[in-house]
């Protein structure tokens, strides 16, 4: 039996390093081919991305598209290290992410619609997420467009650490990064910086894919049970369980996910399952420091922007009595007037995530074009 949970520990700890190890590999390949590719793009990306609104609507929609915002942040995060974006430029990409990945528990939210009760619980708990992220992005972002606070102080932590470019370097020429760096140039050097990228992308997508599944049925499934038990007996608990297990899961979507059908079935009250949101909102930030790792400093001030935008989030929602009510009471609002109009629930997903950052993409780069000087020739 010793022998058997001996074998069983060091298989899922070569599982995790192995995950690791291929997430980080994926990062490396990103950072490469966007570095070949974009020679002569960094100012069209610039251009593109140095418009706010159109930077957070992109977020929300890639996001909302890929149903993952963990890779849509490691994308960024790789394409800041390459240096084509500015971390300016990314954060409200990185912000809108933090919207778009409320999608997936919302959808599942939708699977409900036959039955009347569970329908308006699952609702109000699938968009309790949606309204914690769009209501913090809604407190933080005109601050981060007039004062830069964010940008600013994930700079001064960054450097405080004292994570230099000097130091990045002197790092990657040791061990695996130096390994991995080497591979990706070979990589590219093979099929070019187009497929390298397309395959960063695809094992990136893949490795967090297979981590979340595969420790959701680790660490859950054989206690799925008597979860809630555990998991939802105080607040403080519900939060510290969605922060430990998106922190290994690398998955908000997956975490925030699993107390829909808890809520909806009355096992879960929406209160306390809204506290395992908070958590996993702080958990789902690994991931982005995880890409972050032995990369430039601009880099890791974006992953810890990422940080703290969920930190301050959950901090103003969690600690503040009257302000924690508002996002559960939208939510709850939300689901009284789905169950009222079924078609509501479905109108909202494609306004909000779709349709609403297409429209505004749209007519921001329309506005845009119209506002650019015009040249006059004049005849001599």
């Amino acid at each position: 039996m010793e022998n058997s949970n001996h074998q069983t520990i060091l298989s899922r700890t070569i599982v995790i390093v192995t995950s690791i190890l291929v997430f980080l590999l994926s990062i490396e390949l990103m950072g490469i081919s966007i570095n070949e590719m974009t020679g002569g793009m960094v100012e069209s990306i610039s251009t593109v991305t140095a418009n706010p609104f159109i930077g957070l609507f992109i977020g929300l929609l890639s996001t909302a598209l890929l149903q993952s915002s963990s890779t849509t942040t490691s994308i960024t995060v790789a394409t800041v290290a390459s240096g084509a974006l500015s971390l300016q430029n990314a954060i409200p990409i990185v912000l809108g992410a933090n919207i778009g990945t409320t999608i997936t528990s919302t959808i599942i939210s939708m699977s409900y619609i036959s039955k009347h009760k569970e329908f308006r619980r699952a609702v109000a708990a699938g968009t309790s997420h949606d309204f914690f992220n769009i209501l913090t992005v809604l407190l933080l972002f005109p601050f981060e467009i007039k004062y830069h606070f964010l940008e600013r102080i994930s700079a001064h932590i960054s450097s405080s650490i004292h994570i230099s470019t000097e130091y990045t370097a002197t790092w990657k020429s040791f061990g695996i990064t130096s390994i991995f760096e080497s591979f990706s140039e070979w990589i590219v050097s093979v099929f070019g910086p187009l497929l390298t990228l397309l395959l960063g992308i695809i094992l990136l997508f893949a490795c967090i894919k297979f981590i979340s599944k595969w420790l959701y049925k680790s660490l859950i499934g054989r206690t799925k049970d008597q979860f809630e038990n555990v998991v939802f007996k105080n607040k403080y608990r519900a939060f510290g369980w969605g922060l430990v297990i998106t922190s290994v899961a690398q998955s908000s979507s997956l975490t925030t996910s699993l107390i829909v059908p808890l809520v909806a079935t009355g096992k879960v009250k929406i209160k306390k399952a809204f506290q395992f949101i908070l958590g996993a909102n702080i958990g789902t930030t690994i991931t982005a420091l995880l890409a972050a790792i032995f990369q430039s400093e601009a880099a890791i001030s974006l992953a810890i922007v990422h940080l703290l935008f969920n930190l301050t989030g959950v901090l103003v929602f969690f600690t503040v009595p009257y302000l924690s009510k508002v996002p559960v009471y939208l939510a709850k609002k939300m689901g009284t007037l789905t169950t009222r109009v079924r078609l509501v629930g479905f109108a909202y997903i494609f306004l909000a995530f779709f349709l609403l950052p297409f429209t505004l993409i749209y007519i921001s780069q329309s506005t845009e074009k119209s506002t650019d000087p015009v040249e006059v020739r004049t005849e001599d």
